[in-house]
């Protein structure tokens, strides 16, 4: 059963306004803990491959965490779930918005303790296509001091840290901030996502 606290046009007035947001209640706490107990599962069966950069997938020391993509037509249940609930923001972003999303990607990501990613930007060089990131946690009483904040740098030079607590969605402009995701004392799980537009010189 799908949670109704996710308030769609808070999240499209805070990103219009801020270029980012920290919402509650996307998924249910029964959905979050599903395709969070789904994703230490798939972690521990080794289903979850190194993350790789950049438009030519490359291997890279900036990263350290393992990833699974959602495929569509080969969704678990909670994947499904979760990519319904997403696309379903993308449609009220485009509603509020007009920002020509026109789907989503998502991948289930894993950082053990001590690994993080540097600071960098999700739109790729030459690809324009990726116009908001999402980023929706999956770890249980997890506590400040356990580390793994994703860092998001402000254009005032000033930064924000969020905790990467179970059911908070985090909402950012692709283009417009660069992040860091901080090393953890335990492990560490969150789906990102990317809502995108087409391309320039994109064929339909």
């Amino acid at each position: 059963m799908t949670t109704d606290r996710f308030d769609f046009k808070a999240a499209a007035s805070l990103l219009a306004a801020d270029g980012w947001c920290v919402q509650p209640g996307l998924m249910s706490a029964a959905q979050t803990q599903a395709l969070a107990t789904e994703c230490a599962a798939m972690h521990d069966a080794k289903l979850l491959l190194p993350a790789r950069t950049g438009a030519a997938h490359t291997a890279s020391a900036l990263r350290g965490d393992s990833t699974h993509w959602f495929v569509t037509g080969a969704m678990s249940a909670p994947q499904q779930a979760f990519a319904e609930r997403i696309d379903a923001l993308r449609i009220a972003l485009n509603r509020e918005l007009m920002l020509g999303l026109v789907e989503c990607e998502s991948h289930y990501a894993v950082y053990r303790p001590g690994a993080g990613y540097a600071r960098h930007l999700d739109r790729l060089r030459d690809n324009d296509a990726r116009v908001v990131s999402a980023v929706f946690y999956l770890n249980e009483n997890w506590q400040e001091t356990d580390g793994g904040a994703l860092r998001l740098y402000l254009e005032d030079g000033t930064h924000r840290d969020i905790y990467p607590h179970a059911g908070t969605l985090l909402l950012f402009l692709s283009a417009q901030f660069e992040h860091a995701v901080l090393p953890a004392t335990r492990d560490r799980m969150s789906i990102a996502c990317w809502m995108r537009q087409r391309s320039l010189g994109a064929t339909t």
